[in-house]
């Protein structure tokens, strides 16, 4: 048998590398150094080689060519790796994003002002929560800096998730992002047992999404002969026999997805991880764990099942409804606001699925509507900035036993500082879709989509969920800026570094820039085309 050399794309593929590479020195970098003098080389690798992916990604964007398929359908891109990753518009985008999203959750988990000196993550993982070895750990000045390199693999996995060609490398992107978060949810220097805990359940619904990940996967090569999503596309189109296999297939692989979205009812533990994680490791998952697997489910529906579509409509259509409407009642009754803004996400959820569910394809509309693509591409990014600056201003607010995560503590915050209680409202606004800000803009673009393609029952309710969420959002602001506190419940606004404030003022800022100004990010998403097969 003749070995044959398989051709990478080392340029388009620079933004894969780069990340990867990266992770690899920073374990160099753990093993050579000595422990005290880590964390400043450990953050500046980061940083540098998280900018530069970032970099190489623009220009791997600029330099995509236009292709055709047999469908006529026009996009621009390659698939490369032997058909193992495929780089195209959405792909180029989603990388973009994510680093950017990266770069924020890099710069919050080198933040130490806000813990007296000290980083937010345990000195000593091992040790058990309160132990005298702990305790020593902590009077030394130890620090886990293997949280950085544990970032930049679970970026890398994240990249390669939404650039998977086929089955085996999209579940090997599902690894390679889930396992890192797993260790970084149990890392909290504060309230190490609820982070522990965090740490188990995240394992528990990781292991149940990979293993119905896996069972389809396997249904699916059963069915067609192929894992390549391209390959799966035409044993569709040609009707292949055991069609229970397929259905049964995208079932499980849906499943498998939807448990990373958080979407209903694969949400279950999701609020106790967002509560016991550190909430730089809460910010930086809730909006790069969800753009990735969002990218991922997308390029499986619309790539690998296009054919399937009227299939795999109507399971959508009833989580995205379950999604909106338990995420939005659940969000009320919530007394943390960790977990206020994890039910928030379920039903954020629930909302792009509505996109997912719109017109594919930009033959398909009328003038002035946008593609189901381009909708869930410009919502996730709203989503993004608004989640991640509001998790960032979570961590400012602050009491004796460190942050004030409870409902009353937030009370007359707007008097005390009126500027981070300002920004951390019209984050919520934003998460409400209130004209004039980027949730606005992101909820008309996906509901158009999903009203093009006849799924106006699921608007409807989509609408009547926005206007329950209104109610808790809104609570809060009225919290902060109109009620008094009790002596004994009242939280301090922490001064941050330079990298909490630059994070907080990027998010506001593009937030406020996407809701007034949104036609250059829309046109972007829009230019960046189909997925190519």
């Amino acid at each position: 048998m003749e070995f044959v050399k398989p051709t990478l794309e080392y340029a388009e593929l620079s933004p894969l590398l780069i990340v990867f590479g990266t992770a690899c020195l920073g374990i160099l970098l753990e093993a050579f150094l000595p422990r005290g003098a880590r964390r400043a080389p450990q953050i500046a690798l980061t940083v540098v080689g998280l900018g530069a992916a970032l970099v190489a990604t623009v220009v791997v964007g600029v330099n995509l060519d236009k292709t055709t398929d047999d469908a006529g359908r026009t996009g621009r891109g390659l698939v490369g790796a032997e058909g193992s990753i495929v780089v195209d518009g959405p792909t180029v985008y989603l990388w973009g994003l994510l680093l950017i999203f990266a770069i924020g959750g890099a710069l919050l988990f080198a933040e130490r002002r806000l813990e007296g000196g000290v980083s937010a993550f345990t000195p000593m993982a091992a040790a058990a929560p309160g132990s005298e070895t702990e305790r020593e750990a902590s009077t030394r000045g130890l620090e886990h800096t293997e949280v950085y390199p544990l970032l930049v693999f679970a970026v890398a996995g994240m990249l390669l998730f939404p650039a998977a060609g086929d089955l085996l490398t999209m579940f090997v992107a599902l690894e390679v992002l889930s396992l890192p978060l797993y260790l970084l949810c149990g890392l909290a220097r504060r309230r190490r047992l609820l982070s522990q805990e965090a740490a188990m359940k995240y394992f528990l619904l990781g292991a149940f999404a990979s293993g119905f990940f896996l069972y389809g996967a396997a249904l699916i090569y059963g069915y067609a002969g192929s894992m390549s999503f391209t390959g799966i596309n035409e044993a569709v189109h040609a009707g292949t026999e055991s069609r229970g296999l397929l259905l049964a297939g995208i079932a499980l692989l849906s499943v498998g997805l939807l448990f990373k979205v958080g979407a209903v009812p694969f949400q279950a533990w999701t609020p106790d991880v967002y509560q016991g994680a550190p909430t730089a490791v809460t910010a930086f998952m809730a909006a790069g764990t969800k753009i990735a697997a969002f990218g991922a489910l997308a390029r499986l529906l619309y790539v690998a099942f296009d054919g399937e579509r009227w299939s795999w409509q109507p399971m959508l259509w009833v989580i995205a409804i379950l999604s909106m409407v338990l995420g939005a009642v659940l969000a009320i009754p919530q007394t943390d606001v960790k977990r206020m803004l994890a039910y928030s996400s379920v039903a954020h959820s629930g909302f792009i699925l509505t996109g997912v569910l719109g017109a594919q394809s930009i033959g398909m509309l009328a003038e002035g509507q946008y593609s189901s693509l381009t909708g869930v591409l410009f919502y996730l990014t709203a989503y993004g900035f608004s989640m991640v600056g509001a998790f960032a201003i979570v961590t400012l607010v602050r009491d004796a036993g460190g942050e004030a995560g409870a409902f009353n503590h937030w009370a007359g915050l707007g008097k005390r500082s009126p500027l981070v209680a300002g920004a951390f409202a019209f984050f919520l606004l934003s998460m409400a879709g209130i004209p004039l800000t980027a949730g606005f803009i992101g909820k008309w673009a996906v509901f158009t989509s999903a009203m093009s393609a006849g799924a106006w029952p699921v608007v409807m309710v989509a609408i009547g969920s926005s206007m329950v969420a209104i109610f808790f959002y809104v609570r809060y602001v009225r919290l902060m800026f109109f009620s008094e506190p009790d002596a004994d419940e009242q939280a301090a606004v922490a001064v941050p570094s330079l990298l909490t404030t630059g994070t907080v003022a990027v998010c506001l800022v593009a937030t406020v820039a996407l809701g007034v100004v949104p036609g250059p990010v829309l046109d972007l998403v829009a230019g960046a085309g189909d997925f190519i097969r």
